[in-house]
């Protein structure tokens, strides 16, 4: 019940209490795993989508997180609005193999228009770890990351979409 409140809280929140907002001092430097493409059946990393021109807006995921289900929408549409002008989105679930079936079964049911990357649990989550230096909490997990590739911004729990939309206008 109260972390329900919080999360509406935060949902409802101005940008600066909604974001944990990082410097560039505090982001720890770490390589990207190597995870599977979900469309596509490559291999990449979170480093590969970073482009000097746009943010990236990581959003972690798993199939049968709730949140995750109310959530994935929005930023498919905000994938569609920015894609070619300012912003991507990422998502990696970490379904992982077991759960890969019905990790597809969710960006088909959603028709995700972004690249979508796969993970064993304990990847993903050491993953999110190093990168931010903070403990794994859970999904969805958001990860803000700059044009310059560094880390400005990350949070668990749900973020509207206008939230990141303004963080990037003030951002910019």
């Amino acid at each position: 019940m109260i972390v329900n409140r919080l999360l509406k809280r935060f949902a409802r929140a101005s940008f600066p209490a909604a974001l944990i907002l990082f410097s560039a001092t505090a982001a720890v430097e770490a390589g990207s795993p190597m995870l599977q493409n979900l469309q596509s059946g490559e291999f990449s990393s979170v480093d590969d989508y970073s482009q000097s021109d746009k943010w990236l807006i990581v959003m972690i995921w798993a199939h049968d997180c709730q949140v995750c289900e109310r959530e994935v929408d929005d930023y498919h549409r905000f994938h569609q609005r920015h894609a070619e002008n300012d912003a991507l989105v990422l998502g990696i679930t970490l379904d992982g193999d077991e759960r890969k079936p019905q990790a597809l079964e969710f960006v088909a049911r959603h028709g995700l228009g972004f690249d979508n990357l796969i993970g064993e649990p304990e990847a993903v989550m050491a993953y999110y770890q190093i990168a931010t230096g903070s403990r794994w909490v859970g999904t969805p997990s958001f990860l803000i990351f700059g044009p310059d590739g560094e880390l400005k911004a990350k949070q668990a729990g749900a973020v509207e979409v206008e939230i990141v939309e303004n963080f990037i206008a003030q951002s910019q």
